[in-house]
């Protein structure tokens, strides 16, 4: 059988038996096979490789396939695959939580475990609310960002922006009060309305500094932080979702390591594992723990998944934290900061780009399409198919185009991207 051949076979198989994210499959493109994944590139079964520059959702850190990660992973699987994590414990998930918790701010001391980012709010959120119960105190309001991406499970998506991915679910969701992000104008009307809730306010839950899936959003650390520092004073819990901020991404280890106020409790996941394996963490401050400690087995939380601190995942997360704290890795992160914002520059004069915004390793921009943005914009899937053909893969949201590298990635990889951005750009001149 040849290449050909299998491809078609792969692809016929694939549109047989699966469902894909994120796709409407009446519509979608045969999903493109990919046999092998090495550093930076993706290798379909023709032997094509692609610049893989949004970290296969965000999530790969270190590139595909690392050795060191996968050696650790393999080490770990011939000596302990899985155990339950109720009443049992292992080394991997007790120096992981000992080192995260050495990175995070002050006031982060317990860490839960579970699969993936959504169950990483999921659990934030029901510790506010329990919180909030074992207290015997009438606190179940919720305070989000307008146009927040938190995750697709349901409570997930209640403190995510009301969309055209919610609308079905829209009777099922909990309330929750929306509120602008910050800016030097507004900050006096978000004290007032925040002033107004607190006393029945369960928490505010936010993604730091950048609103990924919302198109890349950006504002100020300053804003945030002010904000913050208002919700404590009106003892406000905050729950800092940074499971796509975190591990670097910013340009710092964390979006919390920009602002000067801290979070009673942190959501992470996504690079977590360098893109390795699936997991979610949850950390919060010991006053948070401290509520759930009582002679009185009702004021338990009532959370677990099955693969709940999972060996493999917690090795794996240990191996990519340590290439993280590699001088190599920091310079690799601080190169592709710079390199970014020499880029920035070029973006910024041609005539079909507007809102071009970076922070760390993440590059986004808008192509103007006369319109407001939107996700559903059909210019996106036309400079994905051209930007494919060329080798990169990268995800438009709408017309909203970013760069979320590997930090593997070469100066001259880094500058081939850049270059071809910017010829499908201009193939799009009047």
């Amino acid at each position: 059988m040849n290449t050909i051949t299998k491809e078609i076979s792969l692809q016929k198989r694939d549109k047989t038996v699966n469902w894909h994210p994120y796709t409407q499959m009446k519509t979608a493109d045969d999903a493109i096979p990919i046999v092998k994944g090495k550093g930076i590139y993706l290798y379909d079964t023709e032997g094509k490789k692609y610049l893989d520059v949004v970290s296969s959702w965000w999530v790969t850190l270190h590139g595909h396939s690392h050795p060191y990660i996968a050696q650790r992973v393999f080490e770990q699987l011939n000596t302990l695959e899985q155990v339950i994590f109720a009443g049992f414990t292992h080394e991997p998930a007790v120096q992981l939580s000992e080192n995260l918790l050495k990175l995070l701010p002050a006031g982060q001391e317990k860490v839960f475990y579970s699969d993936n980012g959504s169950t990483a709010v999921e659990v934030a959120l029901k510790m506010c609310i329990q919180y909030a119960y074992n207290k015997e105190k009438k606190k179940t309001k919720i305070l989000a960002f307008k146009n927040a991406y938190h995750g697709d499970t349901f409570g997930a998506m209640s403190v995510s922006g009301k969309s055209f991915w919610t609308r079905p679910f829209e009777s099922m969701l909990f309330e929750v009060v929306f509120i602008d992000t910050p800016n030097a104008e507004n900050l006096e009307s978000l004290r007032r309305q925040i002033k107004e809730l607190a006393d029945e306010a369960a928490c505010f839950i936010y993604e730091p500094l950048v609103q990924g899936a919302a198109g890349m959003l950006m504002y100020k650390a300053e804003d945030l932080s002010q904000l913050m520092k208002f919700c404590r004073e009106e003892g406000v819990l905050m729950i800092q979702d940074e499971v796509f901020t975190g591990f670097g991404r910013t340009g710092k280890l964390f979006a919390a390591d920009y602002l000067t106020e801290k979070p009673d409790i942190m959501c992470f996941s996504k690079g977590l594992t360098g893109g390795t394996m699936p997991m979610g963490i949850t950390t919060c401050s010991n006053e948070i723990y401290e509520a759930f400690l009582s002679e009185d087995r009702y004021k338990t939380l009532f959370h677990g998944h099955s693969f709940t601190a999972n060996p493999l995942a917690c090795t794996a997360a240990l191996a990519s934290m340590e290439l993280l704290l590699t001088n190599e890795t920091q310079m690799n992160i601080n190169r592709i900061t710079h390199q970014h914002s020499e880029f920035v520059k070029v973006l910024a004069l041609h005539p079909h780009v507007e809102k071009v915004r970076q922070i760390g390793t993440i590059l986004a921009f808008d192509f103007k399409t006369g319109n407001d943005t939107s996700y559903f914009n059909e210019i996106g899937k036309k400079l994905y198919n051209e930007l494919l053909q060329r080798g990169i893969i990268m995800r438009p949201l709408g017309n909203v185009i970013y760069l979320v590298p590997p930090y593997c990635i070469t100066s001259e990889e880094l500058d081939f991207v850049y270059q071809n951005i910017t010829e499908v750009l201009d193939q799009f001149r009047e």
